[in-house]
């Protein structure tokens, strides 16, 4: 009932930057925090970058001073800003989004994106 609609993903060159996006739709009653993991095959998926709803970010040692995250309440949607990235950045990259919501309004939302691929090619 809730959806997450991820986009901005491809493939970029060492160095350059790339902006995801991640829009929420549905019955949401109030969405209290919004990240990013990622995972690459055989491996854990991993936090990348959060949100709350106060402004309050906190991010992955890896990405820190490269990635940026932010978030449009009124659009219900986040964003991960990605510069200077490097081939160990290459993932599925997945949108998070936690509050309350769906059917009964009030209950717990936890709800994933589709996924978008990140290649980062050397």
């Amino acid at each position: 009932q809730v959806q997450l609609v991820e986009s901005g993903g491809g493939l970029v060159q060492a160095g350059g930057s790339l902006r995801l996006s991640c829009a929420a739709s549905g019955i949401i009653f109030r969405i209290n925090t919004m990240g990013w993991y990622r995972q690459t095959p055989g491996k854990q998926r991993e936090l990348v970058a959060v949100i709350t709803s106060g402004g309050s970010t906190n991010y992955a040692d890896s990405v820190k001073g490269r990635f940026t995250i932010s978030r449009d309440n009124a659009k219900n949607t986040v964003y991960l800003q990605m510069n200077s990235l490097k081939p160990e950045d290459t993932a599925v990259y997945y949108c998070n989004v936690q509050g309350r919501g769906g059917s009964h309004l009030f209950d717990a939302l936890d709800a994933w994106g589709q996924g978008t691929l990140v290649t980062v090619s050397s």
